[in-house]
């Protein structure tokens, strides 16, 4: 392997509607969530485990974003883990794994009739 880097994708629904905050200068970020689902057969049968990630998009897409996504939306994105340390105010450390989404696909789910 010549190259390494920090590149994922991921295809989930949106947790929430993404929570919108425009900077002084203009620049827009939007954060939200995804779930993703695995399915998992064991002895017992058949068990969803859900994984929740952190997203994080910046000026032109987290526009589109405002614009565009909803709680509860099938979507595709790619991006890269922004890993972060947060300090409270009583000096407690916790980590924090972002997604910073650089593509975003909205997946149309078209309803199938019986």
């Amino acid at each position: 392997m010549n190259t390494v880097h920090n590149s994922v994708n991921l295809i989930g629904r949106t947790g929430i509607n993404p929570v919108i905050r425009t900077f002084t200068n203009g620049v827009k970020l939007a954060k939200f969530s995804l779930a993703t689902n695995e399915t998992i057969f064991d002895p017992n049968g058949k068990t969803i485990k859900t994984q929740w990630h952190n997203l994080v998009a910046w000026g032109k897409k987290a526009e589109l974003i405002e614009k565009y996504v909803k709680k509860g939306q099938m979507i595709a994105v790619e991006g890269k883990l922004i890993n972060k340390v947060l300090t409270d105010l009583n000096g407690k450390k916790s980590k924090l794994t972002q997604i910073q989404v650089d593509e975003i696909l909205l997946i149309n789910q078209q309803l199938k009739h019986a």
